[in-house]
C-alpha cells in the first residue's frame, strides 16, 4: 500500500508513460494502417506513442519533482540502467550490421 512518504527514482513516471503510450498507439495504430491498406504508416504510430509519452511523464514526473516525491537514482540503479543501455546499444549495431549485410548479399 503506498503511503504519502513514497518517494519514486528519477525517470520512473517518464519510462511508465512512454510504455503505456507506446503499446496504446501501436495497438490502434496498426489495425488502422491494415484497414486502410497503407501498411507504410506501421513504422509512424510506436513513434507517436513515445512523443506524447514523454511528453505526459515528464509533465507527471515535474509534479512529483515539485511535491518531493523524486528521489535520485541509487548507485545500484545507475549502474543497471548503464549497463541496459549498453546492451541496448550493441543489439542496435549488431541488428544493423545483420541488415546491411543481408541487403548486400541479397543484391
Amino acid at each position: 500500500m503506498e503511503t504519502k512518504e513514497d518517494k519514486y527514482p528519477e525517470g520512473h513516471f517518464v519510462g511508465l508513460w512512454m510504455g503505456i503510450f507506446i503499446a496504446i498507439f501501436t495497438g490502434a495504430g496498426i489495425p488502422l494502417s491494415i484497414a486502410t491498406s497503407n501498411t507504410s504508416f506501421i513504422g509512424i504510430w510506436p513513434g507517436l506513442g513515445v512523443a506524447v509519452g514523454l511528453a505526459v511523464g515528464q509533465s507527471i514526473e515535474n509534479k512529483y519533482k515539485q511535491e518531493g516525491k523524486i528521489r535520485p537514482l541509487t548507485a545500484t540503479e545507475q549502474k543497471r540502467k548503464r549497463f541496459a543501455v549498453m546492451v541496448g546499444v550493441a543489439l542496435l549495431t549488431i541488428g544493423m550490421a545483420l541488415g546491411v549485410l543481408f541487403l548486400f548479399l541479397n543484391s
